[in-house]
């Protein structure tokens, strides 16, 4: 187990190469239920900006960072025996009731409850992951909660939207996002998890509130960007309303691009039935110096959903096959 003890957290040792997740929501859980069975040296370091349901409501009401995207990461890595998957039942659950607890996860309530009691959002996230016996560390992106702000096109009108929640839903194409404040702290522990890293993953997840969030904050691209580890990229398979549905598979390496033009990849994870041209996302992935690795992730009822175990079987190819070759990648088919 890896979970925290009264020494600290679990070195790196024979549970294998130590990697760092980055991303929030639903595709970051994707990515965490896979990664765990690779390695339990994993770190989640999740965004923050989340303005929305219960999150939004605790962020407002007690000025602290949204708990929800953590809540999930912590949830993913919960020990697999009665213990754990209890407890991840209990984080999980929602309250239906005609007050003012309707709507709100007990786990986002433990987990202000525990940051008002220590005063320290990472001291408190680890306690949950005690709680749990969790297989890895769960930690915010920044100490502060952030708000996204993005700039539009519609039918030829540029407008600007600020909000997680805001963005998620307005019209038309998204050019363009920041984060408010422009360069927020970043928790050390974050900074060395990166450094020590044999491997950092971004995405699945909502690519312009999930994604490149963690490539706006000062100190943490810095990070991505020197750190030694190798870096893989999971792409999504399906286009998300809203933020991408005007994107092709390539154009997500490229937004990346735009707003990291110093950040290379190393491999570009990609399903076939998700892949509307595979030359092209060739082409793209090339710009960033990586490989693409093709498999099918997707889950066997046909819903754009990553399945735990393929997309372990995928990254797990990745880490053991990188041979760390640049120039012209060609796609590695099953």
């Amino acid at each position: 187990m890896s979970y925290l003890d009264a020494e600290g957290w679990a070195q790196r040792g024979e549970t294998g190469q130590e990697v760092v997740a980055l991303g929030g929501g639903h595709g970051l859980s994707a990515t965490l239920r896979a990664l765990r069975h690779i390695t339990h040296v994993l770190t989640a370091v999740v965004t923050v900006a989340d303005d929305g349901g219960s999150s939004g409501r605790l962020r407002s009401e007690m000025d602290i960072l949204p708990p929800g995207d953590l809540r999930m990461a912590l949830a993913s890595l919960c020990e697999e025996t009665e213990w754990g998957l209890t407890w991840r039942d209990v984080l999980q659950t929602r309250l239906r009731t005609s007050g003012a607890l309707d709507g709100h996860a007990l786990g986002n309530l433990l987990i202000a409850g525990l940051w008002q009691l220590l005063g320290d959002p990472v001291e408190g996230l680890d306690w949950v992951a005690r709680l749990l016996r969790a297989q890895g560390r769960v930690l915010p992106m920044a100490s502060v909660p952030l708000d996204i702000e993005a700039e539009l096109e519609d039918e030829g009108r540029v407008y600007t939207v600020r909000g997680q929640a805001e963005v998620a839903v307005a019209r038309g194409t998204v050019r363009h996002v920041r984060l408010i404040p422009e360069n927020p702290p970043v928790p050390a522990a974050v900074l060395e998890a990166i450094g020590r890293a044999d491997w950092v993953v971004l995405g699945p997840g909502s690519w312009y509130t999930s994604v490149i969030p963690h490539l706006l904050v000062a100190d943490l691209h810095r990070a991505l960007v020197t750190t030694d580890a190798h870096r893989a990229l999971v792409l999504n398979l399906a286009r998300q309303r809203g933020e991408t549905d005007a994107m092709t598979t390539a154009d997500h390496v490229r937004v990346l691009r735009e707003h990291a033009p110093d950040l290379k990849l190393d491999v570009v994870v990609a399903d076939p039935t998700a892949t509307d041209d595979i030359d092209d996302l060739i082409d793209a992935a090339q710009q960033v110096g990586a490989r693409v690795l093709l498999r099918q992730v997707r889950t066997g009822d046909g819903q754009p959903h990553h399945d735990p175990l393929r997309l372990a079987a995928a990254l797990r190819d990745a880490f053991d096959g990188f041979l760390g070759e640049v120039g012209r990648p060609e796609p590695w088919l099953a």
